[in-house]
């Protein structure tokens, strides 16, 4: 997606060798201009698959989710990755390692929301490890649920995260593809 990879360039800073810091429209300040093309893009990618629910984890997949469930006209749920008083059992729950925060987090999403009935899409911000991906695979599989395809706006293709996705035969959709950071530049997938 040429919008997003121009403003990958122009606002992302590269961090060391593995970090791409995208929080001037992303993961702290959000553009909704840009989501609403993200969004438009993932429900583009993924029509005519009866996907009838979108599934991320909180914080920074809700922005990119939100715009895609608008424009499929389908709910979104969120894993929370922290319990509440209103959200304590009843749940499909994961452990997913955070690289870049060197934490793990349960998530969790109430089985209300979940069932062998649905047809879901998978999105979040960043694809790179595979972790996050993988606990909301889990979550799907526990409740029976048809993954109907994973979309990511951001993927470090130099990283396992694509592969632990592929393996399991899922349909992968990413946005933006960096192949490496070099010279602490963004250097793209050539497609």
């Amino acid at each position: 997606m040429k919008l997003l990879e121009e403003r990958i360039l122009k606002e992302g800073t590269v961090i060391g060798n593995e970090v791409l810091k995208v929080d001037h429209f992303l993961n702290h300040q959000i553009d909704p201009v840009l989501m609403q093309a993200i969004g438009k893009e993932f429900a583009r990618l993924f029509e005519g698959l009866g996907i009838n629910k979108i599934i991320t984890i909180e914080s920074s997949g809700i922005a990119p989710a939100v715009f895609a469930g608008l424009e499929m006209g389908i709910p979104v749920i969120f894993a929370r990755k922290h319990k509440s008083l209103t959200l304590t059992d009843n749940l499909y729950s994961s452990t997913v390692y955070s690289f870049t925060k060197k934490v793990s987090n349960e998530i969790a999403v109430s089985k209300q929301f979940l069932s062998q009935d649905d047809h879901v899409l998978l999105i979040d911000d960043f694809l790179a490890n595979g972790q996050a991906a993988v606990g909301l695979i889990d979550i799907c599989k526990q409740a029976g649920a048809h993954i109907s395809g994973v979309g990511i706006v951001i993927e470090k293709s130099f990283q396992k995260g694509r592969a632990l996705v592929e393996e399991q035969q899922i349909k992968i959709e990413s946005l933006a593809r960096i192949a490496s950071f070099k010279d602490n530049q963004v250097v793209f997938v050539e497609e």
